[in-house]
């Protein structure tokens, strides 16, 4: 048809459908853009992220004296910090058998009950085997050295049966931090014949297996349960971590529970003594028969007052010990500021008050019968020992009541 016949038809004018046959899409409407107010702006945000490409947008707001919209300017800047800022990929990683576990802290909600009324967000310990994916999880009642410690032992040892080659850390406080392991952690290491590696700060990516585990406990473990105790807890989750390394991982294609054991099997030997893990102490007990453990104060018997303790806290237990004799062993409390008491302790310190009442009683008594009185000499006998005129003295001689003695005073 021709252009005329066409814009006859169409109903619009002849230019219209020359510029429609020429264009390679269809026709719009396009406005020019009118420009955002943070465009003046661009050239000084620009300066300042090539010198600082970390800089946060309030610090550019701030500088750049920005008084409008602040999601204006953190979409501009989020816009061009990627043109200043290098770029740091992450790298795929091929795991080999019994090379590596990895090891993390996931905080769930405040939903354990440690006491009457009282709801605590204590850590869980999440290992996993990086090569297998098999996953191993405890409850811990803070994140101290010890206990931490002490949770990776208890799991080695009675889940997986078998030490790594390498166990890889984040910058976790009690396990050290800027790649310079606490003394325990080093001692832990040294006696399982292992190496604890500390990955960069803000890296998850470098542990991205236990990441993947304890968003996988957030979703699937965690959701619809109620917990009676920190015991409960550690019972719930030992009965459903087999079912979680039952299901089948997208990059080993295959269930965890089938490959732990090839994985176990390249790893070492647990070692013949078992590593020092919890937390020590030695105290000299006072006549107040309590130790403070971890923020609890704990009775001890009190026989052993003025003795030196050892103190010893596992996950669940505390243990004082003198000259190799347990002399205090109680449940671990998980919250703080409490006072534990054994009911065998009050009694023998009642027993021990009250032979040293009586002691006492008996020391004083003889001194009591025997009606002791001072000023036994006249006073004129100092008088005469210091050179001392004396001057209308009149001496008053009395007798002590029950001893016999004379007794001279003077006026």
């Amino acid at each position: 048809m021709a252009i005329k016949a066409i814009a006859r038809q169409v109903g619009v004018a002849r230019n219209t459908v020359r510029a429609a046959l020429a264009a390679d899409t269809l026709p719009r409407y396009e406005r020019k853009p009118a420009g955002s107010r943070v465009d003046a702006y661009d050239g000084q945000i620009r300066a300042l992220l090539a010198r600082t490409p970390t800089m946060p947008a309030s610090v550019i707001a701030e500088r750049i004296g920005w008084e409008h919209s602040a999601s204006v300017l953190r979409a501009r800047v989020a816009q061009l910090r990627p043109l200043f800022a290098p770029a740091d990929p992450a790298d795929r990683t091929e795991y080999q058998a019994g090379e590596i576990v990895q090891c993390d802290l996931w905080f769930p909600a405040k939903i354990v009950p440690v006491s009457p009324g009282v709801m605590v967000a204590p850590p869980v310990l999440t290992m996993v085997a990086a090569w297998s994916g098999f996953i191993m999880a405890v409850l811990l009642p803070s994140r101290t050295t010890g206990d931490l410690l002490a949770g990776m032992w208890h799991l080695l040892a009675g889940t997986l049966g078998a030490v790594p080659k390498t166990l890889v850390w984040d910058n976790e406080a009690g396990i050290g931090q800027h790649h310079r392991l606490t003394v325990g952690a080093r001692a832990f290491a040294g006696t399982l014949g292992t190496r604890i590696y500390q990955t960069r700060p803000r890296d998850p990516e470098a542990k991205g297996v236990v990441e993947r585990a304890n968003g996988y406990l957030q979703t699937s473990f965690l959701p619809g349960r109620a917990f009676a105790s920190p015991a409960d807890f550690n019972t719930q989750l030992e009965a459903w971590l087999p079912r979680a390394n039952q299901r089948v991982l997208r990059r080993t294609g295959t269930q965890p529970g089938l490959r732990v054991g090839t994985d176990a099997a390249a790893m070492m030997d647990l070692p013949p003594v078992a590593p020092s893990v919890g937390m020590t102490d030695r105290v000299r007990l006072g006549r107040d028969y309590y130790v403070r453990v971890l923020g609890n104060d704990y009775s001890v018997d009190p026989s052993v007052i003025g003795r030196f303790v050892d103190i010893t806290a596992g996950l669940t237990t505390v243990t004082v010990t003198c000259a190799g004799q347990v002399v205090a062993a109680h449940e671990r409390c998980w919250d703080v500021r409490r006072t534990i008491t054994d009911p065998a302790h009050v009694t023998t310190a009642a027993a021990l008050r009250q032979a040293y009442r009586s002691r006492s009683a008996a020391a004083i008594a003889p001194a009591a019968k025997a009606g002791a009185l001072v000023g036994v000499r006249a006073l004129s006998d100092y008088d005469d020992l210091f050179a001392l005129t004396t001057a209308a003295t009149t001496s008053v001689t009395t007798v002590a009541e029950g001893t016999g003695r004379r007794l001279e005073a003077v006026r």
